[in-house]
């Protein structure tokens, strides 16, 4: 989804803009896939998940750019990729048009500056745009930081899905499910 570019003054006062991510920025988002897992244990993929060329991302990222009913967001600090986010529509049938699922990360080092926030009410405001009236959104349980962030911004806890991830330790994890009605 195509939508406006918008500019925000982060703790630190640099500028961020937050944008649609496009092939501009394939290179920086494959390099980011393979670094943020390494940052932390609370994404779904490892980087050695992360397996698709340039043109392929490229593909992948004008592809979101075209749909109207995905939105795919970056946010970029002097020029560098700082993060991603998304929201994806649950699936085609009638009975599920109404919710939309979220993801969300950044590089570490720009944890604690806004952009997180900042993102998740922007792509509060278009998946509106959109005519969702849910977004879903599950976190890893001990992702305190990110659970914080997200109560923050309106979203509620409604139950957990016990060991919904096992990782490479063999230890499994919780997530915690979560929603917030717009």
């Amino acid at each position: 989804m195509r939508f406006e570019e918008r500019e925000i003054t982060l703790k630190d006062g640099r500028q961020c803009i937050l944008k649609p991510n496009s092939s501009e920025y394939a290179e920086q988002m494959l390099e980011y896939l393979k670094k943020t897992p390494d940052e932390t244990d609370f994404l779904l993929r490892y980087p050695d998940e992360v397996k698709w060329t340039l043109e392929e991302e490229q593909k992948i990222l004008d592809d979101f750019l075209e749909n109207p009913y995905a939105i795919m967001m970056v946010a970029v600090v002097d020029g560098k990729v700082a993060g991603n986010a998304g929201v994806n529509g649950i699936g085609y049938q009638r009975k599920l048009w109404h919710r939309c699922s979220l993801a969300i990360a950044l590089y570490k080092e720009y944890w604690g500056l806004g952009i997180g926030t900042a993102m998740l009410e922007y792509l509060t405001e278009l998946a509106r745009q959109v005519g969702w009236k849910q977004i879903d959104l599950e976190v890893v349980s001990g992702n305190d930081r990110a659970l914080a962030a997200y109560k923050k911004c309106g979203f509620i806890e409604t139950g957990v899905r016990h060991h919904a991830l096992r990782f490479d330790d063999g230890t499994l994890h919780d997530e915690i499910l979560m929603y917030k009605e717009l």
